[in-house]
């Protein structure tokens, strides 16, 4: 399944027990059980038409949402191997230290809140009747380099468009790291029927602001003093790229 797919159940049963997974990321079966309180058989009935059906898939005693595994990709830039692959939730950790760093260090709030909100729910990637989220890695070795993120709202007025964030950690800078994941999730979005990618950053965060320029992004609006950063009023530049 991906997280552009629709969601149809057919039994409310059904969609109580994918809305807990989507929520709480890999789940014991018998987490499941107790915290929706159905009988073993049931459960055990809507977990294998979930699966059949592509919502659900099972790890040993545990399930999770069957997120298609994508493209994993492995590319020599700079002097690094990098991988570029779909974030899993073993990278929760690694990736929220990831968007900190970054977010911090450009005042680049908008990954700030991305973080913040990964941090809360504990979950990488979400696909519900509210919001989706898919996320991308960047890793040489172990490392998480960088990453990119769309935020795709379920709105029918705006699901033509989604908001996007992208970051390297500042040791792997240099080696068009940031290049290929910008490329990857606008590739993405594109390939699945979004028109326009939104991007919104702080004035004083230039270096963000010709990163995007030079890969065809244009300012659409400013918004003055819409942040307090230190004590100081700051622009709001809001960056869109059109896909069509």
């Amino acid at each position: 399944m991906e997280v552009t797919d629709s969601l149809n159940f057919g039994h409310k049963d059904r969609k109580d027990i994918y809305e807990y997974i989507e929520r709480n990321g890999t789940v014991r079966e018998d987490e499941v059980r107790r915290a929706l309180n159905f009988e073993p058989a049931a459960l055990g009935a809507h977990l294998t038409v979930l699966r059949r059906d592509g919502y659900i898939r099972k790890v040993g005693n545990h399930v999770e949402v069957a997120y298609a595994p994508g493209e994993e990709e492995t590319v020599e830039l700079g002097d690094l191997d990098v991988t570029i692959r779909i974030a899993q939730n073993v990278d929760l950790e690694s990736l929220v230290d990831a968007i900190h760093e970054v977010a911090d260090e450009g005042r680049y709030i908008e990954a700030e809140t991305v973080a913040d909100l990964l941090d809360h729910e504990e979950v990488v990637l979400r696909h519900n009747e509210v919001s989706s989220r898919m996320v991308f890695v960047a890793t040489v070795g172990d490392e998480l380099a960088g990453w990119v993120h769309l935020d795709l709202p379920e709105a029918e007025k705006l699901s033509h468009t989604a908001v996007l964030t992208v970051g390297t950690r500042p040791e792997f800078r240099g080696n068009g790291i940031g290049s290929r994941l910008l490329d990857r999730g606008v590739d993405w979005a594109r390939e699945r029927g979004f028109e326009k990618l939104y991007n919104s950053i702080p004035a004083t965060n230039e270096e963000a602001i010709a990163f995007l320029e030079g890969h065809g992004w244009e300012t659409e609006a400013v918004r003055d003093g819409h942040y307090k950063i230190d004590g100081d009023y700051v622009d709001e530049v809001m960056m869109a790229v059109s896909l069509r």
